[in-house]
């Protein structure tokens, strides 16, 4: 049977999701319509959008509905810069290193062709940004449009000090976008008292298909208060902020998905399990990320000698899924900008394996890997050392 432990990536959909986006596809309307079969569809529409906000401490009129986290980050970052430069420039952008790259090529968009100045803050060895640089950055807040982070690092898991980026970014009076894809049904999130502190995120990105709803709908949360400019233009549906026809039977599903029990006690013992596993099958692998304050069901390791995609090679063709976690632009592999930040050379950086579990994981699936591991480490060692890949099905 095909082991599948690239859950970060994408986990399968929940079975009531399913049977509640296939039931949704039934009611014919368009939400934005007045008649009795418009409003029906709003119906569906409006109770996937409330699920959503009770899944993140949110109100529903807070849900902005969008095609998933990528959308959800670009309006996020673009919405409130634009939005921050009505009244004159603040071109500076506040972002730690190693994000995730919805985030990552979003802002160099916005200092390409828009004027935007970006502030980077670094990481630590575990992947933690550093909170006295941020305060730094902040000490003269008159030219800086919004600050914008990752709940938790999307590879190595490593999750940022919430409460205190937000108290430090609005004791400035500075808007804050947080990436919570990675997070989102992982940890708690309350976007009112944000990482369990006083202060409200502004704007906070979501994705449906990490908590096993759809492919292709996810959601910005947006306070209330905050502004942000329109990338898409139209109908106005959505306060204004997104237009088009919004996707009913999609909402539907996530709606059901946000409101699933997720289970981050039983991720943490499957994780820990191969934690462990791979530290006593593979004692030179090395664990990344904050080994306490990390996503519930992400394992990130590096194997020196080894090629990433070797190994992720190998175990394919023992039929286990996994990830390197390393961006991957126009075919050509690179090393994790997520690990060369945390201060991790090239070379060990090219030798990562993302592991990460999920609702479909099993003990028997752990221990699959756990059996695959050593043999294919060896045998990315060989490859290695001679400066090739081995051939996917190769024995």
């Amino acid at each position: 049977m095909p082991v599948y432990l690239d859950h970060a990536a994408t986990t399968p959909i929940l079975p009531e999701a399913l049977a509640a986006y296939v039931h949704a596809l039934t009611t014919v309307g368009n939400p934005s319509s007045i008649h009795s079969a418009g409003q029906a569809t709003k119906m569906v529409l409006e109770t996937g959008r409330e699920q959503v906000a009770a899944s993140v401490g949110a109100d529903s009129v807070e849900i902005v509905f969008t095609s998933g986290g990528t959308e959800s980050v670009n309006l996020g970052v673009k919405g409130l810069y634009w939005a921050r430069q009505r009244d004159r420039a603040r071109p500076r952008i506040v972002v730690p290193a190693g994000e995730h790259h919805a985030s990552v090529d979003t802002v160099t968009w916005l200092e390409q062709h828009d004027g935007a100045v970006i502030h980077e803050i670094p990481l630590d060895a575990l992947g933690r940004l550093d909170l006295t640089a941020l305060a730094a950055a902040l000490a003269d807040p008159s030219d800086v449009a919004l600050v914008t982070f990752l709940w938790a690092n999307n590879e190595v898991g490593t999750i940022q000090p919430v409460a205190d980026v937000v108290r430090i970014a609005h004791a400035a009076g500075v808007p804050v976008h947080c990436d919570a894809v990675s997070a989102y049904g992982q940890v708690p999130i309350d976007v009112h008292h944000a990482g369990g502190g006083s202060e409200p995120l502004d704007a906070t990105s979501i994705s449906a298909h990490k908590i096993g709803g759809p492919v292709g709908i996810g959601a910005l949360v947006l306070a209330r208060s905050a502004v942000v400019e329109p990338l898409i233009h139209g109908g106005g549906q959505q306060r204004q902020v997104r237009s088009g026809t919004q996707d009913a039977p999609a909402a539907a599903a996530f709606g059901v998905a946000a409101s699933a029990l997720h289970d981050s006690a039983r991720a943490t013992v499957l994780r820990d399990a191969v934690i462990a596993g791979v530290a006593s099958r593979v004692p030179s692998a090395v664990l990344r990320g904050d080994p306490v304050d990390r996503l519930p069901g992400n394992a990130h390791f590096t194997f020196p000698g080894c090629e990433g995609d070797s190994l992720l090679f190998l175990l394919d063709a023992a039929g286990i899924s996994v990830s390197t976690g390393s961006a991957c632009q126009a075919g050509i592999p690179e090393p994790s900008h997520v690990l060369m930040a945390m201060g991790v050379s090239e070379t060990d950086a090219r030798g990562a394996l993302r592991i990460t579990v999920g609702h479909t994981t099993t003990p028997e699936d752990v221990t699959a890997l756990l059996d695959a591991l050593p043999d294919a480490v060896a045998r990315a060692s060989v490859a290695g050392m001679a400066g090739h890949a081995p051939a996917l099905g190769a024995r």
